[in-house]
């Protein structure tokens, strides 16, 4: 029997959540469309914390953190359903007590030291893999480190990092074996800031500020190893992989606020006599975004479900991914002109949404990539057509 219905607690989790986001993170949004009209920060400085303690509140700290770790431990579909609500609003706003999972295959040490105190929120981590040259082709990567008695002295630069300018810590791929490269020769590495790393703001079209950070000579002790010398290749595979179905999940549930916006606005907006939702155009918009929006829903829970059971998801995550966040473009591009004029202007938040959803298409693995990915899958018989219902 297939049941397509949500458990009893993910409603009740799905149903807080909304309430939660709705009374406490989107009355903010105002303020942060002002804040970002006149150059200063979506959120004033604690904001993000505050909202975090709240949330911890009501009982909502750490989604994927282990129970040991005085996470919720809530898995992936949960997860999914949870980043989708968050999504709802534009607001910056994540819950507290999460870490990187690659952050687990730390040594105990390394947990005291990185893990745990990044789960309470007193560090702050970045991840950097990518480079100028090496983008969607992470096997490229050309940052060094060499071995200089018990440390490593570390060279190289990285690009486009998600809180490379915030962070404390990093955690860094560099090529400790060039003759067998992503193949055993990538060690990952934890770097404090305060070993010498610099990072640089990047000037984005949206509100995404990531950085570029510059290692010269930077010198990290040998016990700065995550994971095993030479497996770096393997981890980042994992926190990229692990994690990609979440991208779609956030995109759907700002898909789902939009269109509940242009629903409501062809309503009570009339033009010649009558409310433009009166007219088909109109009304294939509306169409074309419910439709696609719910095959989202469902190609992304999917593969949420697929890395709950511990099964291979990285096709299927690959297809919630394409299909997604390409799903989130047309809807806030249709949304806008339902609008007319006024979605243009940045009184209304859908003009930041047009800026902040062309990103999705790009980070953790371009369209291209997932397509590449999705292809030599069916054509090398790695997968199967119609596999999903085996």
């Amino acid at each position: 029997m297939i049941d397509f219905a949500l458990g009893e607690e993910h409603r009740a989790v799905k149903e807080a959540v909304r309430q939660f986001v709705t009374k406490e993170v989107m009355p903010l949004e105002d303020q942060v469309l002002l804040n970002e009209r006149n150059g200063r920060p979506a959120l004033e400085p604690g904001q993000l914390k505050d909202l975090q303690a709240k949330a911890r509140k009501y009982g909502y700290w750490g989604i994927n953190t282990p129970e040991e770790y005085g996470g919720m431990a809530a898995g992936a579909v949960m997860s999914a359903i949870i980043a989708g609500e968050a999504g709802r609003t534009f607001v910056p706003f994540r819950f507290g007590g999460s870490a990187d999972n690659i952050l687990y295959a730390g040594t105990e040490a390394q947990k005291q030291e990185y893990l745990i105190p990044t789960i309470e929120g007193d560090r702050r981590s970045c991840f950097a893999i990518t480079e100028p040259g090496a983008g969607s082709d992470a096997r490229s990567i050309r940052s060094r480190a060499v071995r200089d008695g018990d440390d490593w002295v570390i060279n190289g630069e990285k690009v486009f990092i998600t809180n490379g300018n915030e962070a404390d810590f990093v955690m860094v791929f560099a090529v400790t074996d060039p003759e067998r490269g992503a193949d055993g020769g990538v060690t990952c590495f934890l770097v404090d800031r305060a070993m010498g790393w610099e990072s640089t703001p990047i000037p984005t079209m949206g509100e995404w500020g990531p950085a570029a950070l510059s290692f010269q000579d930077v010198r990290v002790p040998n016990d700065h190893i995550l994971g095993e010398e030479g497996k770096g290749f393997e981890l980042a595979m994992q926190w990229i992989g692990n994690g990609r179905f979440m991208i779609p999940a956030g995109a759907i549930g700002a898909a789902e606020r939009m269109l509940e916006m242009a629903i409501e606005h062809a309503n009570n907006r009339h033009s010649m006599g009558q409310a433009i939702a009166n007219y088909q155009f109109i009304q294939g918009h509306i169409a074309d975004s419910a439709v696609e929006l719910e095959a989202a829903r469902w190609l992304t829970l999917h593969a949420a479900w697929q890395v709950e059971n511990k099964m291979d998801a990285r096709h299927t995550s690959s297809i919630a991914k394409l299909y997604g966040t390409n799903m989130a473009n047309r809807v806030v591009d249709r949304v806008l002109q339902i609008h007319g004029g006024m979605g243009y202007t940045k009184e209304l938040p859908l003009e930041r949404w047009y800026r902040e959803l062309r990103l999705l298409r790009i980070f953790e693995g371009t369209d291209e990539i997932q397509r590449r990915t999705i292809a030599r899958n069916l054509l090398k018989g790695n997968v199967k057509v119609g596999a999903s219902l085996a």
